[in-house]
């Protein structure tokens, strides 16, 4: 196993939040540290429990045993998928930080995607599903009705306040450290509409955003509902932009 020893600056936290992932979270965990110990760079992986029912932390805790790059961070109650990604970021060490699905959908290796747009000059680079659709290199596996919905949805979000981007909602971004410290020092919705303010603020902060097509499959179990969570997060959509003309984005810390 690669090593991260506190005083070794790390080159990449994965941020993985986790909320009765019992079932699902080692596979994927111990796929993602295989991947990145043949990579032989130091890194981090934080599993963010937010507020699980199951043995969701009893798995995590059994593998970071032997896995010193493995740490469980228990939130007490559950908050939300942006509380617990924002939990995360906060608390990570990397030079990058990369937010992850705990389900899976994502392959690890899709990562290397999104670090050459950050070499490439982005401050943070998102995957994209839409833009795989149509080119025959990528794969992506999803159910019609969930296809449907999504592009319904990411057509109101850019006429909403996100213009541009075509995949808000796909769980694999990747931050420049001090990107990632600015943009979740001001975050605030808890909820899965997160990734929505996230962009906002850093479309309006003039941050370059790299969306890359990535290979991606529907995993079973999924805790989003299509139309119940779309409404809540036209809801935190709206909340946002009235956090914005409250001025409530404003930088901290002099950033």
């Amino acid at each position: 196993m690669t090593a991260s020893p506190q005083n070794q600056i790390l080159s990449l936290s994965v941020i993985i939040p986790a909320y009765n992932e019992a079932q699902r979270i080692l596979p994927y965990v111990q796929h993602i540290t295989a991947y990145l110990d043949q990579r032989n760079q130091p890194y981090e992986i934080l599993v963010v429990d937010d507020g699980s029912h199951d043995e969701t932390a009893a798995v995590v805790e059994q593998f970071q045993a032997q896995h010193q790059a493995v740490r469980l961070v228990r939130l007490p109650t559950n908050r939300g998928k942006g509380h617990a990604v924002r939990t995360g970021m906060q608390q990570a060490q990397g030079e990058l930080r990369l937010m992850a699905d705990a389900d899976g959908a994502t392959p690890i290796q899709e990562l290397e995607r999104l670090e050459a747009a950050i070499h490439n000059g982005a401050d943070l680079a998102i995957g994209s599903r839409p833009l795989a659709y149509s080119d025959a290199r990528y794969k992506v596996q999803v159910r019609w009705h969930r296809s449907w919905a999504g592009n319904l949805f990411n057509w109101f979000v850019q006429r909403l306040g996100i213009p541009g981007i075509r995949d808000t909602q796909c769980g694999f971004k990747l931050f420049h450290a001090n990107v990632a410290r600015d943009l979740f020092s001001v975050s605030r919705i808890d909820g899965y509409g997160f990734d929505l303010e996230l962009l906002y603020v850093a479309q309006r902060r003039g941050y370059q955003i790299a969306e890359v097509p990535i290979n991606w499959a529907d995993q079973p179990g999924s805790k989003v509902l299509v139309l119940r969570d779309g409404f809540r997060m036209f809801r935190e959509l709206l909340a946002v932009k009235r956090n914005d003309a409250k001025g409530l984005y404003e930088r901290q810390g002099g950033h």
